[in-house]
């Protein structure tokens, strides 16, 4: 028998970024959603939507404060009617190539950049991985009671972040090491990461990772994706 979750805390991805240039941007402001970014929230949006028809009691919704995120919360703040609560704890990570633009050639390969990539497994170029554990933990958490305080047994949070934090809090989550290939994330763009807790002890409970979708795999095609995004 499979026992209800207390709270659940949905962990999504903002959509593609209109970039052309291919800069890594990760905090930098003012890179804003391109036009099938903009499509794939609202798919993610609906699908929240659709679950809110089907009983889900989503309740509450946090975001990034960079552009990217808060308008990746914009559709589902029109379709649940849930106003986005900007956390600085869920914000992209850190990084020393931000602003550099990505050659074909490829930053590595650059000698100015070869001081910062003497250590792949803190990372040297960038947040450490435990730190960006840690903030998204504490946002998690408070996502959590929020939720409950609103909603009771079987609320649902939604927190809008990016593709690092997410996918480092998973692996921590699983027991894995949070070092890894950037190729293998499993965090695509306008993705859902779900996490189930099992009680109310939110300040202590690791919550359990208990779905992943992708409400925006039919608009992936030709699309490019750079670090710090």
């Amino acid at each position: 028998m499979t026992t209800q979750p207390t709270v659940t805390v949905h962990l999504m991805r903002h959509g593609e970024v209109h970039n052309p240039e291919r800069i890594v941007y990760g905090r930098l402001p003012h890179y804003a959603l391109s036009e099938k970014g903009q499509q794939m929230v609202r798919m993610s949006a609906q699908e929240f939507a659709q679950r809110a028809q089907d009983g889900a009691k989503i309740v509450h919704l946090v975001c990034s404060p960079l552009l990217r995120t808060r308008e990746s919360a914009a559709p589902i703040t029109e379709l649940l009617g849930l106003e986005a609560h900007a956390d600085q704890r869920v914000i992209e990570a850190d990084n020393y190539f931000e602003g550099e633009h990505v050659t074909r050639q490829g930053l590595l390969r650059n000698r100015k950049h070869w001081g910062k990539l003497y250590n792949p497994l803190r990372p040297s170029w960038g947040e450490p991985y435990l730190d960006q554990v840690k903030r998204m933990a504490s946002a998690i958490q408070d996502a959590a009671r929020t939720a409950y305080d609103k909603g009771g047994e079987g609320a649902q949070a939604i927190i809008v972040s990016h593709q690092l934090p997410i996918w480092v809090t998973r692996l921590g989550l699983e027991g894995r090491l949070l070092q890894h290939d950037p190729r293998t994330r499993q965090c695509n763009l306008a993705s859902i990461t779900s996490l189930d807790f099992k009680s109310t002890d939110f300040d202590h409970e690791m919550p359990q990772v208990s779905g992943y979708s992708e409400p925006a795999s039919p608009l992936y095609g030709g699309v490019i994706q750079l670090p710090g995004s």
